[in-house]
């Protein structure tokens, strides 16, 4: 019996499910005719609750192969430890992305931000970035799916899921919200123009799938363990645009002062003696080692300064900077981190973009994902790095050069205009 054959009957793919570069959508109304709207949306993989021999034969012809949800494990949080080696995993956590009117978040110097101005980012990102780091054998692909209530979801949420998923490094196994499936069948034309969408960004995203899978420029660097704590701290500091790099806690990256200029290692379980070793070895190279908790206590420490919540010691030529207890407040936290690395330094920095969150990757590559209506004025955004050119790059237009200016030890451009994604390729 061929692969692709169960019983002499034509169901299966052909082709392994490869989450690292596939779209794939959920779909439990397997009418044949649907093959085409699949097409249009550019999804090349779909998968079924059940096998169904006519739908497989019509997404065949239209080049996209089916599978059955079984072949993927769909993990919650606590379940992750658990997985099955060599099955596709999509993590489960997730909320829908967008935004909404949140709590206040205290501003910094020209960072000012309000309960009344300043929106709260839905954003899923960090997931990808966290199973980037404790799951490096596996695509990290998200899998949660609308969980709405009585909101209503913009009909293009589906197409900023799964950006925020390829901008991060990962997928994300598409699910529609009712609501939107019901209009897309109904030939809505909002819902249609949505769906067309999709599939321009869908396209451009594989197209362009190489600016997608770099790491994330470790200037602050985070340590992550199983667990929400970590996760939550990783989602905050995505949120306040730190950009941060996520390693495994228990396998803490070699210290590199010009890189990593600050650590962060805090309500971490005690971690092993050359662990911790390896950790502190990062403020003695020269950089920012951020903690709490007791396990990192020596007696070459010297102590320099004490402020309201945390006290800074020196260390060979960098410092402990050691909070005295657990993180309250991810997200005055995160901005704590960026002060600890100066806003000359961070990784990137964007102003008059409340909705956008940033990620800088790879050799000069800015990542702009926004979660809001789009900008019409202009974004100024830095990266760190000495650049001479840059490049905007997004689905919906053709690639626009943009004056790169040196500020500092970063380079500035003014992005015109951010619909959903934005990828400045500086060189």
């Amino acid at each position: 019996m061929s692969r692709g054959e169960r019983c002499g009957t034509l169901w299966l793919n052909a082709m392994p499910l490869d989450l690292s570069r596939q779209v794939v959508v959920r779909w439990h109304d397997a009418e044949p005719a649907h093959a085409s709207l699949l097409q249009e949306a550019a999804v090349n993989s779909v998968l079924l609750s059940a096998p169904q021999e006519e739908f497989t034969r019509a997404c065949r012809a239209a080049g996209i192969e089916t599978y059955t949800e079984d072949q993927v494990q769909f993990l919650g949080l606590k379940a992750l430890a658990g997985a099955a080696p060599g099955k596709p995993l999509a993590l489960t956590e997730g909320q829908w992305p967008g935004i909404t009117r949140g709590p206040n978040v205290k501003g910094r110097g020209d960072e000012v931000a309000t309960a009344s101005s300043q929106p709260w980012v839905d954003a899923n990102g960090f997931w990808v970035g966290y199973l980037r780091a404790l799951a490096p054998g596996r695509p990290p692909a998200l899998g949660y799916v609308p969980k709405l209530g009585d909101r209503l979801a913009p009909f293009d949420s589906l197409e900023l899921a799964l950006v925020e998923a390829w901008v991060s490094g990962g997928n994300y196994v598409m699910s529609l919200d009712p609501r939107f499936r019901t209009a897309l069948a109904a030939g809505d034309a909002k819902a249609r123009a949505a769906w067309s969408g999709l599939g321009r960004t869908a396209r451009w995203l594989q197209e362009q799938i190489g600016l997608f899978r770099l790491p994330t420029f470790p200037i602050i660097t985070l340590l992550v363990e199983e667990g929400e704590t970590t996760a939550e701290i990783a989602n905050l500091m995505y949120r306040q645009n730190a950009s941060p790099a996520l390693a495994r806690a228990d396998q803490p990256p070699a210290p590199a002062p010009r890189r990593i200029r600050a650590l962060v290692a805090v309500d971490l379980r005690p971690p092993a003696a050359a662990v911790r070793h390896r950790i502190l070895a990062h403020a003695e190279a020269g950089a920012s080692v951020v903690v709490n908790g007791d396990w990192w206590r020596n007696s070459r420490l010297k102590k320099v300064k004490s402020e309201e919540d945390r006290d800074y010691y020196q260390l060979g030529s960098g410092q402990i900077v050691a909070y005295r207890e657990t993180i309250s407040d991810p997200s005055e936290f995160a901005l704590d981190v960026i002060d600890i690395v100066t806003h000359r330094r961070r990784a990137a920095r964007l102003w008059n973009a409340p909705t956008v969150i940033a990620l800088a990757t790879g050799k000069g590559l800015l990542h702009c994902v926004n979660y809001g209506s789009p900008i019409d004025d202009l974004i100024q955004a830095r990266i760190q790095g000495s650049y001479s050119k840059a490049t905007l790059l997004r689905p919906e237009a053709p690639p626009q050069e943009l004056k790169a200016s040196r500020r500092g030890t970063a380079t500035e451009v003014m992005i015109p205009e951010l619909r959903r994604l934005g990828v400045v390729v500086f060189g």
